[in-house]
């Protein structure tokens, strides 16, 4: 349920309201813009009778929210979200470009990649220390000692860092070391993560799970804001399909829809969607196109003998050239590189 207020409803008649709205069991997200004011409800509204609080001079109309979704909603927040991370934001008119091998291996290859990804217009340095894989014989990552090499990639080139956390073990860890905690596609229904994670004040890229439903990822994103966390980022990182010459199937369908029902930012990643390098230069293009608010590309130095993805992996030149195209397609879409 929102409650629209009238734009010229006075700061004593909003908390009128508000108070009420409280005294019968519901949160209150509230929403101010140039000439809106909207209360979003959050919690039981059965108790609440709709009717009574349209009856106040100082209220406009009362929408009821079908969606389980509410701080996700675009309802509840209509202008779109930035997300802001230290000196940068995601989701505004610059697109956030999020680039670095799948795993980090040593500190001269992430230093190596971290150099050439900024001066190609990276934004964002991101790297694998805690690796999920389906085979419990392959390389699980380097865990803490991969953190402290991309703590010592920010340190030399500034680029925040984007890495993926796996249990709530390693939260304390990473709230302190990391920019942007990524939550990977086997963990979007991690719900005991997602609540530890909305405890935090820390942004969440938000990884689609594999065989998720949009308002499956939506009511995750639910979980980290219902806690208290509202800087969540979604990724859609392709789905699961029929399909099996690409490794998922990119949904580039889902960037609008999110866009209509959501207002938190999103971002692609055309890398695991295909899983072959020469197909993320034209889906990053595609994505760019359909409204995506940024990327997540993996680059490597030496893809034929990466530990891990390199047959998804582009070269840091192939990724400079990619970054050249980009900043066309994005002045088409009133964005920028």
């Amino acid at each position: 349920m929102i409650v629209v207020m009238k734009p010229k409803a006075s700061l004593e008649e909003i908390n009128k309201i508000k108070a009420k709205i409280i005294s019968l069991g519901c949160e209150i997200h509230e929403s101010n813009g140039a000439n809106y004011s909207l209360l979003g409800l959050v919690g039981d509204t059965s108790r609440i009778d709709a009717h009574l609080l349209q009856a106040n001079d100082s209220v406009e109309k009362v929408i009821i929210v079908q969606e389980p979704y509410k701080k996700a909603n675009r309802l509840f927040h209509p202008e779109n979200s930035e997300i802001i991370v230290g000196d940068r934001s995601i989701g505004g008119k610059k697109l956030s470009i999020m680039a670095g091998p799948c795993s980090v291996e040593t500190e001269e290859q992430i230093m190596t990649i971290a150099k050439d990804v900024q001066a190609s217009g990276a934004t964002f340095l991101r790297g694998g220390a805690f690796k999920p894989r389906t085979s419990p014989y392959s390389f699980q990552g380097l865990e803490k000692h991969g953190l402290e090499l991309l703590k010592m990639a920010k340190k030399e080139t500034g680029l925040p860092i984007v890495t993926e956390i796996m249990s709530t073990s390693h939260i304390d860890d990473f709230v302190e070391d990391v920019d942007v905690i990524q939550v990977g596609a086997r963990n979007m229904q991690n719900f005991d993560l997602l609540k530890a994670l909305g405890k935090t004040n820390k942004p969440i890229l938000l990884k689609r799970g594999l065989s998720s439903t949009i308002e499956e990822l939506l009511m995750s994103a639910e979980y980290i804001m219902a806690g208290g966390n509202e800087n969540v980022i979604l990724c859609e990182r392709g789905i699961r399909t029929f399909e099996k010459y690409t490794r998922n199937t990119l949904d580039l369908s889902a960037i609008p829809a999110i866009k209509k029902l959501s207002h938190l930012p999103v971002i692609v990643d055309p890398s695991h969607a295909a899983g072959l390098w020469w197909m993320v230069e034209p889906l990053a293009k595609a994505a760019v196109a359909v409204g995506a608010d940024g990327l997540i590309v993996e680059v490597h130095n030496d893809p034929a003998n990466a530990w891990c993805d390199g047959n998804q992996s582009i070269t840091p030149e192939r990724f400079n050239n990619l970054m050249k195209k980009l900043s066309v397609i994005a002045e088409v879409e009133d964005r920028e590189i």
